[in-house]
């Protein structure tokens, strides 16, 4: 290939759909374990941990990748399995406390998903609306859910946002892999085309 460059552009991460997702539920996740799992529980500290792991190896893994896409692929895989491990905690969070997981198409999570929160004021915002919703709808006679079961599922319905795109992440890193090699197969072009 002419005029590649030894170590291609990398980094980048910031700009990243998943990583900024994975922040947001980091941030999520630290403000929720802080208010509704306690401190000193092994749960709380695996929560926030697993989903400070997803932020890391994004960033980790896209900061590696001028070297080598395998390392780029491994660590964007061992973000997805935390987010993925963070989800269970969620899912469990709901199920030992008798709350509902609730499904894709429920009236709160529509809300939450038209609002395309990228910031935690604006999670905060969509929990404060939903909050007066729960309360209306509870003078009418009908049972408001209760504030965990409001922010769970909405860090539930970001996990499912961000394993997607890091399973489309990681099929692109593979294909990419596949089609112009890693570093090896780059510094062999090189040596070769600087020799001939």
């Amino acid at each position: 290939m002419p005029d590649e460059p030894l170590i291609p552009e990398h980094g980048g991460y910031r700009r990243l759909k998943s990583f900024q997702v994975a922040q947001l539920v980091y941030d999520l996740t630290v403000r929720f374990c802080d208010r509704f799992v306690d401190r000193r529980s092994r749960t709380h500290d695996q929560m926030v941990q697993a989903a400070r792991s997803g932020v890391q190896n994004i960033a980790e893994g896209s900061q590696a990748s001028g070297t080598s896409k395998k390392t780029e692929l491994k660590l964007t895989s061992v973000a997805r399995a935390s987010l993925e491990e963070l989800r269970l905690d969620y899912e469990d969070f709901l199920r030992q406390r008798a709350l509902t997981a609730w499904p894709p198409e429920h009236s709160a999570l529509a809300r939450f998903k038209a609002c395309r929160c990228s910031t935690m004021e604006e999670v905060h915002a969509w929990y404060l609306a939903e909050r007066r919703l729960g309360r209306e709808a509870g003078a009418g006679g009908s049972v408001p859910p209760l504030p965990e079961e409001l922010v769970a599922n909405a860090a539930l319905s970001l996990l499912n946002v961000c394993c997607y795109l890091l399973d489309r992440q990681m099929a692109a890193q593979s294909d990419a892999f596949v089609e112009q090699g890693g570093f090896t197969e780059r510094l062999y072009r090189t040596r070769r085309g600087a020799r001939g």
